[in-house]
């Protein structure tokens, strides 16, 4: 079945969801669970060098944070979570990931869009589905 495990976790309800599934599954399978996290490039436009270095402080406090309550949500249920956060493009961080850690299954959150957003811009969900190199399970939350 699933040895290794990987976990899209942005904080979104959808990635909450994947990353309870994800401790459900790793504690039943006794499979190595991971969570990645990504960060997006900063904005391109800022007045000063200390309005960058700022964003870049609360982007980075954010994700901190974030990695740790996930950690200890999985602690709490016996599981024990390995987090990584990368800088990029979220989708081809992830499967790059997904590709080099050999993963076997990729679980990450879906985000409903409207119709048309979804035919001009596809979605993460989408993208993740078509381009990872292991199986995918999306999370939905109730109302998506």
């Amino acid at each position: 079945m699933f040895t290794k495990i990987l976990v899209a976790y942005d904080g979104s309800d959808g990635a909450r969801a994947a990353l309870r599934i994800g401790i459900d599954l790793a504690r039943a399978l006794g499979a190595e669970l991971e969570s990645i996290s990504v960060e997006e490039h900063l904005p391109h436009y800022a007045a000063t060098i200390g309005e960058v270095q700022d964003a870049k402080e609360r982007i980075d406090a954010y994700f901190r944070t974030l990695t740790k309550d996930a950690r200890d949500q999985a602690l709490l249920a016996g599981v024990e979570l390995q987090t990584v956060i990368r800088q990029g493009h979220e989708v081809e961080s992830i499967v790059t990931y997904a590709r080099e850690g050999a993963f076997d299954l990729l679980l990450a959150g879906y985000h409903g869009h409207s119709r048309i957003f979804e035919r001009v811009m596809g979605s993460t969900a989408q993208s993740l589905v078509r381009l990872s190199p292991c199986s995918v399970l999306l999370a939905k939350t109730t109302g998506t």
